[in-house]
């Protein structure tokens, strides 16, 4: 892990908490331990929540309403497993056989729940003021490109389509990357014409992408 800790700028005093944050529950089962990343997550839920709803209150003139619109864009599952995949936690995790077969390297659930489990034990052995600069460094700049991670442009084509009357169809078109950092490309096909084609580290990610490029064409 001593990339990542360089990546994220810290010196690690309590390695073990780390080796705890990457333990799905199906790996721990699977090898009679009583230790997995579920206590450390529920921790970095709530130091999230508070970093974020500190820096909007500190630097945004919004009302309560909209300071929880805006915090739950930037904590909700889609972020989470954005900056997950922004530092290739997907490389850490350990899951069972069962939890890898299924995919669950590339789940955004688990990737968002490894996200906060790291910054609950970032908060632990660190303190609050480094896990809230690495927090705000991680997620400001999103919050600069006003990314709107609660968009389902999936739904949102789906809905447009069906008022037309027309078919909607995702289809593979390339998988590349070794199984712990895979990359996904989809293309979106509305009654047998390609409308546009996106690619991810997951294939929900992916789709997303490629309904948004074909909604931004049907634009026209």
């Amino acid at each position: 892990m001593d990339n990542l800790f360089k990546k994220l700028g810290i010196n690690v005093i309590n390695s073990h908490l780390y080796d705890v944050a990457f333990l799905h529950s199906s790996y721990t089962n699977e090898k009679h331990s009583r230790e997995d990343y579920e206590r450390l997550e529920f921790l970095g839920d709530a130091v999230l929540e508070l970093v974020v709803s500190d820096y909007l209150y500190n630097n945004y003139h919004l009302v309560e309403g909209e300071m929880t619109k805006t915090r739950a864009n930037y904590v909700c599952e889609k972020a989470l497993s954005t900056y997950a995949l922004e530092f290739k936690l997907q490389e850490y995790i350990k899951l069972g056989n069962g939890e890898l077969k299924a995919g669950g390297l590339e789940k955004p659930t688990i990737l968002a729940d490894i996200f906060e489990a790291l910054m609950g034990a970032i908060y632990l052995d660190l303190g609050f003021e480094v896990v809230k600069k690495i927090i705000v460094n991680i997620i400001k700049p999103y919050i600069d490109k006003q990314t709107n991670f609660l968009e389902d442009y999936k739904s949102k084509l789906q809905e447009l389509v069906q008022t037309e009357k027309r078919t909607v169809e995702y289809k593979l078109i390339d998988e590349s990357g070794p199984a712990h950092n895979k990359s996904f490309t989809f293309e979106v096909v509305i009654n047998g014409i390609k409308y546009g084609s996106g690619t991810g580290a997951s294939k929900k990610i992916a789709e997303q992408n490629a309904a948004k490029e074909a909604l931004e064409k049907l634009a026209f």
